[in-house]
């Protein structure tokens, strides 16, 4: 695949929110990411399969040093297995404020490019993250470079863009978020969600020489999500894209 086609839609651009759903973006995020509401904490159970898929690869062998991009609240490590040391990539501090977790965590980074290349990582994992990355690409690539050789990069994501996917939120949180706010969902699901699964997993391929893909569903296509297990970057790829986005 040429640059040209799999990037021609990066970077993207979230258009600013309405200002009525401005207004209760904070509430609502912070009320989705703790699984406060009904269908937040179903969501949440379903999701337990992204989490269990990323860590299937501890609990065996030496520990692991491990990136986490995209840690939110650190509902993620419960479900580690000793992987340390453990850094993450997070730009909103408030998520992760006052967590007992965070004492597990070596190092909080706001972005991966302050990642220094002398860095390496054994594993670098993301869950329900890369659907809102506007810069997709050169995260990825940037994750490509600080790799250690026998490394992987393991990411599951909700299957955006497929119809088992848009109906299974709009059934649920998108229901309950339309009855308490008399608001449409999908405002910010386009917001939230820039990257569609099939974007996620073309961009993944063409960093990395070896891509494993497994789904919660029947196929990709009619998937809840979708987990990828990468690994053998393409560490030329990777090095000029992320130099032609300094």
């Amino acid at each position: 695949m040429e640059t040209s086609t799999v990037f021609r839609s990066f970077p993207k651009h979230r258009t600013p929110l309405p200002p009525e759903f401005a207004a209760i973006y904070s509430e609502h995020y912070k009320e989705n990411r703790h699984g406060q509401s009904k269908a937040s904490g179903l969501a949440q159970k379903m999701e337990s399969w992204m989490h269990k898929k990323v860590a299937e690869d501890t609990g065996s062998g030496p520990s692991k040093a491990t990136l986490e991009i995209g840690a939110g609240t650190l509902n993620h490590l419960p479900y580690e297995n000793g992987s340390s040391p453990y850094d993450i990539v997070e730009p909103f501090d408030a998520l992760y404020e006052g967590s007992p977790n965070l004492k597990q965590i070596r190092t909080v980074y706001r972005d991966i490019t302050e990642i220094s290349r002398n860095t390496s990582y054994e594993r670098i994992i993301s869950i329900a993250t890369f659907e809102h990355i506007c810069n997709l690409p050169e995260v990825i690539a940037q994750s490509g470079l600080l790799l250690s050789d026998n490394g992987q990069l393991r990411v599951a994501i909700p299957s955006e863009g497929t119809v088992l996917w848009r109906l299974g939120w709009k059934l649920t949180t998108g229901l309950e978020f339309k009855l308490k706010h008399h608001l449409d969902y999908e405002v910010l699901m386009k917001y939230e969600h820039v990257n569609t699964a099939r974007e996620i997993e073309d961009t993944l391929r063409y960093f990395f020489g070896r891509v494993l893909a497994k789904t919660f569903g029947v196929a990709r296509s009619l998937s809840f999500y979708q987990f990828f297990a990468c690994s053998e970057p393409h560490r030329d790829k990777c090095n000029r894209y992320a130099a032609s986005r300094v």
